[in-house]
């Protein structure tokens, strides 16, 4: 008897090219990241993540992130350039900041400088560079 093997549906996978660039490079600078007084990261090590015309985005080694904080969330998303996302929740001092954090495990190749990194959103944390 044969076992059928469910496969995901396939999904696109895009390169980064002159219509979509996306660049990669050390941000060159301490990257703190703040959930009001409490610190959720501290960096000299984040890089510089710039996608097309979308705004910088800082990733922080997944090291230099307070982990005691860290409450994995069950959301997941997709990227065609970058791959799967998965995400993580603060425990906060001021409660819980839902899906805060982002990153990409198993990045595509290429951004897989990413890989071990996480990002924030900048509307649910404070982001200082410099």
């Amino acid at each position: 008897m044969e076992e059928s093997v469910s496969q995901a549906p396939s999904r696109p996978v895009f390169q980064p090219g002159p219509d979509h660039p996306i660049n990669i490079t050390p941000t060159g600078s301490r990257v703190l990241v703040m959930a009001g007084d409490q610190v959720v990261a501290d960096s000299a090590n984040a890089l510089t993540l710039q996608e097309s015309d979308y705004p910088a985005c800082q990733y922080v080694p997944l090291a230099d992130v307070n982990a005691d904080l860290l409450r994995p969330s069950g959301t997941t998303s997709y990227c065609p350039y970058k791959g799967d996302c998965s995400y993580y929740s603060l425990a906060a001092a001021d409660g819980e900041i839902t899906d805060a954090i982002w990153t990409y495990r198993e990045p595509y190749p290429a951004v897989a400088r990413i890989a071990g990194h996480v990002a924030f959103y900048p509307d649910k944390v404070t982001i200082t560079v410099g």
